[in-house]
């Protein structure tokens, strides 16, 4: 059978073949063709060698997420491997695996400092803000001054003044709220989202009423205005761009809309 006929058989096959089998005390005795024999993959990855020979064969169903992650140890794959096969198997991406704690490399900081004159964040998908620029502590908020609990973007806006610096407060609130939904849904929902949600919908009838709507929607782009208290109104706009190789993350991008807003920017960083 081909490739184009069964991709997730050729994948594994070609996996299983790079194993060594003296790597997992098997004997390498009258052994035919290089890897693990498919009964040894099975062997390790808990399943019967019967089932996993008919997904080999492209029989038998797509395989669940659990059995996916089992055949992903057993192989070693890397996180951009193991999303592979889950997109062969299951024609979509695994839920991300936490990362504790989240951090960027300092080639993605550097990124983030290249944007002199535009704020720039990486948040996840809770809009927790792991990362900033200079131009973001200036115009957005000096997360360096808050406790790294106080860095999300969704307790600034329900239990912080953000309603007097937002003229659509309203409106704002909704998508990061819908926005946050969406994403936490797709990573899989954590202990510590849990515990923002409960404590958000403690402190705030307006987050209780908009998290119980059950709206989603991508951030995507879009343009969001802001009262400064130095500079007056500024009117940015924003773009989310996914960080490759890491699903837990998302660089927002805040750039000035008009050369008036660039200027005060400008000005605010060089106070």
């Amino acid at each position: 059978m081909g490739d184009k006929a069964n991709p997730l058989g050729t994948y594994l096959k070609e996996r299983r073949a790079r194993l060594d089998p003296e790597a997992f005390g098997f004997s390498m005795s009258r052994r035919r063709t290089p890897g693990l024999r498919r009964e040894e993959v099975a062997q390790l990855a808990h399943v019967s060698a019967t089932w996993y020979t008919w997904l080999e064969q492209g029989r038998g169903g797509a395989p669940s997420a659990d059995v996916l992650d089992r055949l992903a140890r057993t192989f070693a794959l890397d996180d951009a491997e193991r999303e592979h096969m889950f997109l062969l198997a299951q024609e979509r991406p695994p839920k991300v695996r936490p990362k504790e704690p989240a951090r960027v490399t300092p080639q993605l900081q550097r990124v983030l400092d290249s944007f002199a004159d535009t704020p720039a964040i990486v948040k996840t998908p809770d809009w927790t803000v792991v990362a900033w620029n200079r131009a973001a502590s200036a115009v957005l908020v000096d997360y360096a001054q808050l406790p790294e609990r106080e860095r999300n973007v969704l307790r600034l806006m329900f239990g912080r003044r953000d309603k007097d610096r937002m003229p659509d407060w309203e409106a704002v609130a909704r998508a990061v709220v819908a926005t946050m939904r969406r994403d936490v849904l797709r990573a899989g929902m954590q202990s510590q989202t849990e515990a923002l949600v409960e404590d958000l919908s403690a402190q705030s009838e307006e987050f209780r009423q908009m998290w119980a709507e059950h709206d989603v929607r991508a951030h995507g782009e879009g343009v969001k205005s802001i009262r400064h208290p130095v500079a007056g109104r500024l009117d940015l706009e924003f773009s989310t761009f996914a960080v490759d190789a890491r699903p837990d993350l998302a660089m927002v991008v805040f750039n000035p809309a008009t050369d008036e807003d660039r200027l005060k920017i400008r000005q605010l960083i060089a106070c």
